[in-house]
């Protein structure tokens, strides 16, 4: 059956229209028969999956970053009209700054051995997230966390993970907080909050947020906590290149759970996102879920 390609031009600051060229010709090559859509502006990706999927194609496949990915999933789940549906299989051609989904998944980045995935038409079952209206297939966050996507969009002289880590510093230098309340499955917590990360992978703008998060046990994944202080915020961030026994998720102040269902309260209104692709407006209230297996990848 034919494919339909969904290409982000936007994503990575252009880079992936530039790149696209590169992975039209992986496609081919591997054998992959396919009509391509391009995106035309913001949430766009969202509306053409849908179409996509409504339309019969299968597989969709999306080329471009972490947050067309997002975008994508969220297609997938309006097409499906139910949580009780199926979903169409999603490919990934890997055209992002970070590609966290991927590294999570273990996957290339190379466009060519992506493409052979995709031909392979081989599928694994992950788990499908959910803040309030909003699916997510990799992380999702309020506090400091998306505070940082809110600089790092303003960032346009750096290219790739260094803009992430530059992003951090100066959100840090800022030093939001709030005071919170946050409850999952049998426990909760009422106190100050300087982040709040929800994961179904490890890994997102290139920190491992939560570093324990399994994309396909069931469960999400939520790391929070606070540093009173600048300095400590500025002593987790290089930890939060870490998975092991360094992770900032063993610092004091910090917790890592694992949950079905998170629920979160702000005393006033925090950036908030999912797969990076920031919500239209500052909220206070979040609610997570999860759909244990229901998206599946081909890879």
């Amino acid at each position: 059956m034919t494919a339909k390609v969904v290409l982000n031009p936007y994503s990575n600051r252009w880079n992936s229209q530039a790149r696209w060229p590169e992975a039209e010709a992986a496609l081919k090559a591997a054998g992959v028969d396919f009509e391509l859509v391009v995106s035309q502006r913001k949430g766009h990706v969202t509306d053409l999956v849908a179409e996509a999927a409504r339309a019969g194609f299968s597989p969709i496949i999306v080329a471009g970053g972490d947050g067309t990915i997002g975008d994508a999933v969220n297609g997938l789940a309006q097409a499906a009209g139910s949580d009780s549906t199926e979903l169409v299989p999603l490919g990934i051609i890997p055209l992002g700054s970070a590609n966290d989904l991927i590294f999570n998944l273990g996957m290339s980045t190379d466009l060519n051995e992506a493409a052979r995935t995709i031909a392979a038409g081989k599928t694994r079952s992950i788990d499908l997230c959910k803040c309030n209206d909003r699916y997510f297939a990799n992380n999702s966050a309020c506090g400091l966390e998306p505070y940082v996507t809110t600089k790092h969009e303003r960032i346009h002289w750096i290219k790739g993970i260094t803009r992430y880590l530059v992003a951090a510093v100066w959100a840090i230098m800022d030093k939001p907080e709030w005071q919170g309340e946050v409850r999952w499955d049998d426990g909760e917590f009422k106190g100050p909050l300087s982040l709040v990360s929800v994961g179904n992978g490890r890994r997102t703008g290139g920190f491992f947020m939560t570093p324990h998060a399994d994309p396909a046990d069931g469960k999400l994944t939520l790391a929070f906590g606070y540093r009173a202080t600048r300095l400590g915020l500025f002593g987790a961030l290089p930890r939060a290149f870490n998975e092991g026994e360094k992770s900032y998720v063993y610092m004091d102040g910090m917790r890592e759970i694992n949950a079905t269902r998170i629920s979160i309260h702000l005393d006033h209104p925090s950036p908030a996102h999912t797969d990076g692709e920031l919500f239209p407006a500052w909220i206070q209230d979040l609610e997570y879920s999860i759909q244990p297996g229901r998206l599946k990848i081909l890879g």
